[in-house]
Order: structure tokens, then sequence, then C-alpha cells
């Protein structure tokens, strides 16, 4: 059966929702982001493009009467603000828009590398306060990268990373899947997590945001970490006990970070990463890059064609695990 009815969860001036008029006229799509609006329309629904993360709760509460719905995807990477149990334990098909924001977040990543091993902090400084100090730099080749979460994210890393000569170490839950991977000079399984981080110079943080590896980085694996790692985070700030960061910052026990995304966020006002110079700190915006939302749409629109073939779709979340 062909779906009949698109509910999009969504602002409907939203500029970058124009692309959905290449889906055939057949479909009705309504879009809105009224709740009464979304509780009347929901049960005609056959899909769902949930794309108001504000909207997590209505989301839940509508999905009881989607009794037509076979298909929910997400513009988003991270799944777990709609893993409710209704959605979890449904025959309902969830997707999400893993790999398009993948090369931003890993420029975001090499920016962090380059940042440190050439000291770009000590270089603004100098400027600002008109002092020519010649100093010895590192260089990036030779230089290990740990990337905890090997997936699309944590590839792209690693492309980038040995294209500067980087050594790239991976660590994910299967790590049979990336046995041959020529970026990979090897790669870890979870239980071996400690003894890859403690040869990293950058470990990088791209891991899925799910119970199992909530605080995944917390005071052990930090501990295990050289004292000149730098920690680079593009996965979920609740992959990284934040505290147990800010010590070892603190103290010199390692480097130092650059961080894209927090426990808490918007960050509050007065917290120490804004004062600590050896952080770089970007406010989740890695991902905002010119055309991103139609990017992730167009994604989309193209697993839609899939879906209404009856094809396979890519991007199918496993959402018992997570992502």
């Amino acid at each position: 059966m062909s779906p009949e009815t698109l509910l999009v969860i969504a602002d409907p001036n939203a500029k970058y929702l124009g692309l959905l008029r290449q889906i055939s006229k057949t479909v009705r799509i309504i879009v809105s982001n009224q709740t009464e609006e979304l509780q009347e329309a929901c049960p005609a629904a056959d899909c769902i493009l949930f794309a108001a993360p504000n909207l997590a709760d209505t989301l839940r509460a509508i999905f009881p009467h989607a009794t037509r719905l076979r298909w929910v995807h997400t513009l988003n990477t991270g799944v777990e603000p709609i893993l409710f149990p209704d959605l979890v334990a449904s025959d309902v098909v969830l997707t999400n828009a893993r790999g398009v924001y993948k090369h931003s977040l890993a420029e975001f990543v090499m920016a962090g590398v380059l940042f440190f091993t050439k000291d770009i902090e000590r270089l603004l400084r100098n400027q600002e306060l008109n002092v020519w100090q010649q100093f010895d730099s590192e260089e990036v080749r030779g230089k290990v990268m740990g990337i905890v979460g090997y997936g699309e994210t944590g590839r792209r890393c690693a492309e980038l990373g040995q294209a500067f000569g980087m050594k790239v170490l991976g660590s994910r839950r299967h790590p049979e899947l990336s046995r041959d991977d020529p970026l990979l000079e090897e790669v870890f399984a979870p239980g071996e997590l400690r003894k890859m981080l403690g040869r990293c110079d950058y470990v990088v943080i791209s891991a899925a945001a799910t119970l199992e590896t909530r605080r995944l980085i917390g005071e052990p694996e930090i501990g295990s970490m050289k004292s000149h790692a730098v920690v680079i985070n593009v996965g979920r700030g609740s992959l990284i006990d934040e505290p147990a960061l800010i010590r070892a910052l603190q103290q010199g026990s390692v480097r130092g970070a650059a961080l894209d995304v927090f426990e808490v966020e918007p960050l509050p006002v007065g917290h120490p990463f804004y004062r600590m110079k050896n952080v770089l700190l970007s406010p989740h915006a890695t991902d905002h890059t010119p055309g991103w939302r139609e990017r992730a749409v167009q994604d989309f629109i193209q697993n839609f064609e899939k879906f209404m073939k009856g094809q396979p779709m890519r991007n199918i979340v496993d959402k018992r695990a997570g992502y």
C-alpha cells in the first residue's frame, strides 16, 4: 500500500520544507507545530517527518493515536529524545540523518587538532598584545587519533586524520565490522577502550548517546590518557563525565579539549569551560553549515522514495540499541 499522508512536525513557515514539493502530488502533506492540529491529523499519517526537537513530548503524546503509522524519520542524528517506550516496542520503522553532518563535524575535529598542535590560542593572544614571539610548534603528522564510536562521522574523521599523516585507532561496539578498514591501524572492542586511550594524542568522541554510553569517558578513562592528550567531542555531551574532565583540565592531567556538545545546553553562564584557555568551545553549532537543513530534508526525500517503492531504506535505527 502506497503512503497517502505524510505528517511533518515542524514550523510550517520553515523555508527548507519547500523541498518537500518534490514528493509526489498524490501524497497528502500536513505540516504543523500545533499540538491540536497534530492530534487531529495523526490517525491518517502513514509516516511522520520529525523536524521540531522541542516537540518530542508532542510526538510521544500523539503516537498511540497514529494507527496507520509505519515510519518515523528525524532530521537529527541523535534519536534519544524520541526513543519513548511505545515507539521502541512498536513495528514502526525509525530512521535518522546519520551521516548528513559528518563532513562538518570531522572538519571541527581537525580544527581542534590544529588548534592545539599549532598553539592557536598563543598566536591569538600574542597578536592581541602586539607581541612578536617566535616559538616551536608541533606537527600533526605522526600523531595518534583515537576515535570512540567509529560510525560514519568517525570514519570521516579518520579520512581527514590520515590525510594529515596521523595514525588512526578506532573503538566500536562491533569491532569485527572494521577489521579490514584501511584507515585504521587497529580497532578495539568496548572492553579495550582504556587500552586504546592510553595510546592517543587526540581522542575523538563520536559515539551515539545510549544508556550504555552515558559518561563512557569517565575518571578512569580520562586517567588512562596521556598528559598531553586532547579530548574532542562531536558526539553527545552525555558521553563525557564533565566534572571529571574539568578536574583533569585544571590539574593538567590532559592537555585540552575541543567541545561542540555538552551535558547541559545552552552551556550555563559561569560554567568553567568558558574561562578555560585550554578549551576550544563551540555552541553545538558545528553542523550548522549553509544548507544543512536542506541536505537533511533531501536525504529524507530519497528515503521517502524508497519507502514508496517498498525498497530497503537507509539509516534505519536499531531502536533497542539506540542508534
